[in-house]
């Protein structure tokens, strides 16, 4: 049913994708599909990394560990923005169809008063993506 399986990350956070990572790869290890991780910075990433060449080592080499963890095939990719925080959710829906995903499968947080002012990037990416959106939280 699903080829490829695309996962948001942002490396900052990345200890609160551990679920999301968990779902894809079950759901690509089901269906035979290959995950492919994608950030979207806006070049320098003080938390993580000084360049975007050196961010994208990293999440290359999160996805080794992802791959060799969870015995599935998984790529990775960067793309710079000037303003991420704004651009985001129209990249991600640029990615679906660049690379081809079939299944968006991404983490978010339990949702709070902010949200009926403003969605959350999960809930903008489920109602305007042309596939499938998987949005997973941690349990509370």
């Amino acid at each position: 049913m699903f080829q490829h399986i695309l996962v948001p990350i942002d490396l900052a956070y990345k200890e609160q994708w551990t679920r999301a990572i968990a779902v894809a790869a079950d759901q690509a290890r089901h269906y035979g599909a290959t995950i492919t991780l994608v950030s979207v910075t806006g070049g320098i990433q003080g938390k993580v990394s000084h360049s975007s060449e050196r961010y994208a080592g990293l999440l290359a080499e999160f996805a080794a560990e992802i791959a060799d963890q969870q015995g599935v095939e998984v790529h990775s990719r960067v793309y710079d923005v000037p303003d991420p925080s704004v651009e985001v959710d129209a990249k991600l829906l640029e990615v679906i169809a660049e690379i081809g995903a079939d299944l968006v499968v991404m983490a978010t947080h339990q949702p709070g008063w902010l949200e009926y002012l403003v969605n959350s990037h999960g809930g903008r990416l489920a109602s305007h993506a042309p596939v499938s959106v998987f949005v997973v939280r941690d349990p509370v």
